[in-house]
């Protein structure tokens, strides 16, 4: 009775405000099975979307859009699209040799064009403020020195992101977080693993199921060490022996000791709800939460050739090693 009377009121409030009823507060539908009972997470789940990891400033401690928030911001995204995709929009001059060619062009991006259909402010919701938590000075200091290795000539192919390297792909983190493109992963299941085939570079992690401990601590891979478990209908799975950095934390500077724990949820037929919490004392003030309710997509997963690792880190190398060269010659 109290849970129905609590699901109740937040209805009513919704709808005289105009806000979204939490997922967590709407019924759910039964939740599919595998033949051998368990909850039934298979299949290409779509995590685009349009609302921003961190809450704008300019929503305070709003946690949620009204409808008319949510249509401005969708009608927004798509004039802006109609825009960029004009021919008019579509460069044809030659760039100047050694200057800043810029970024892909909008045809090549999808980051969605909805926000998520809790319709939060973001996508964080721990700490309440929608905000990463402060940053510890060790955590600060990491940051600000690969900043600043971004903004000099690389000196070798460290200096550069994971992803421009075509190592991991820079949304599949983990955890996996809506980004510019190929926001796309496939899960399959058996009794005792889980794959979690990510589209972007196509990195796959094979979670076990069957309770083995994690790899020894001196064992570190780049996507972690990953173990699941079943709690209810929720997959929990728990990563930890990071290699150096992730796509992930390599933007927010944590170290490899972070334990990420990750919840997959099927909330309906077409929904599952994803929940990552990050932990890193020597890189944040506090743990923090975000979800992405991902919807079922029927495409399927293309395979991602990455090639800038190939031949564009070949040129950044070359170019660096004639600039030592002239520099020694100089002197």
């Amino acid at each position: 009775m109290q849970t129905r009377s609590l699901a109740a009121a937040l209805a009513i409030a919704a709808l005289t405000v105009g806000i979204a009823v939490p997922a967590a507060a709407q019924e759910t539908e039964p939740t599919p099975r595998t033949p051998w009972g368990a909850p039934d997470l298979q299949g290409v789940w779509d995590f685009r979307t349009i609302t921003p990891m961190e809450r704008p400033e300019e929503f305070g401690d709003r946690a949620f859009l009204t409808d008319e928030e949510s249509a401005h911001l969708e009608q927004g995204v798509l004039e802006r699209n109609a825009r960029l995709d004009a021919p008019s929009e579509i460069r044809t001059e030659l760039l100047p040799v050694g200057g800043n060619v810029g970024a892909y062009n909008n045809f090549w991006m999808d980051r969605g064009t909805r926000v998520v259909d809790t319709r939060r402010t973001s996508l964080i919701v721990d700490p309440p403020n929608g905000r990463i938590p402060p940053l510890t000075p060790e955590g600060q200091q990491r940051k600000d020195a690969t900043a600043a290795a971004r903004q000099r000539p690389a000196r070798g192919p460290e200096d550069r992101s994971m992803g421009e390297r075509c190592l991991l792909g820079f949304n599949g983190g983990p955890p996996l977080e809506p980004r510019a493109y190929n926001n796309h992963a496939q899960i399959f299941q058996t009794p005792d693993h889980v794959v979690i085939l990510n589209e972007m570079v196509n990195d796959s992690r094979v979670v076990p199921l069957d309770g083995r401990p994690h790899l020894d601590d001196g064992i570190r891979q780049w996507r972690g060490d990953p173990r699941g478990r079943w709690e209810g209908d929720t997959l929990v799975v728990e990563t930890t022996n990071f290699y150096l950095q992730t796509a992930f934390s390599e933007r927010q500077g944590s170290t490899p000791a972070m334990h990420l724990v990750e919840r997959f949820t099927r909330r309906s037929d077409d929904v599952l709800l994803y929940e990552a919490t990050m932990t890193d004392p020597a890189t944040w003030t506090s743990p923090w939460t975000f979800e992405v309710p991902m919807v079922r997509s029927d495409e399927p997963v293309f395979e991602y050739a990455c090639h800038e690792g190939n031949y564009g880190m070949d040129g950044i190398m070359a170019g660096a090693r004639a600039d030592e060269a002239e520099a020694a010659a100089s002197r």
